[in-house]
């Protein structure tokens, strides 16, 4: 085989085969419920396939079991209801009292100021 025959041709570098033609086979979504965590863990099927009665819980690893249907409209709206935002500031204010914080924050703007050679100007 000579070397030139190659010529043009990456080798390894991507597939020649396309999508056409390709049918996929019917998909189901089903809900698991982990008990331990109370997080949902949605896994896809096909659809003719035998559903786990169980399935590992993908957040802590405990056993997750199945959810009825209809189960995800309730769970989605609970979780949401449950669920407050949490700011940087709130997990700041859970460290560290706000007497401790106007500390730190008098301490680093007069280091700030020296630094730069500033007064603090007014009051």
């Amino acid at each position: 085989m000579r070397s030139q025959s190659l010529r043009g041709t990456s080798l390894n570098s991507r597939s020649l085969a396309t999508d056409e033609g390709i049918v996929f086979s019917e998909r189901k979504q089903v809900m698991y419920l982990c008990g331990a965590c109370q997080t949902t863990t949605t896994m896809t099927f096909a659809a003719d396939a035998e559903n786990p009665d169980s399935w590992t819980c993908a957040s802590c690893g405990e056993v997750a079991t199945l959810a009825e249907p209809g189960a995800a409209g309730r769970l989605a709206t609970a979780a949401e209801d449950d669920k407050v935002a949490r700011t940087p500031f709130d997990m700041l204010l859970e460290r560290r009292s706000r007497e401790e914080l106007e500390v730190i924050l008098q301490e680093r703007l007069q280091y700030l100021r020296a630094r730069r050679g500033q007064e603090k100007l007014g009051a």
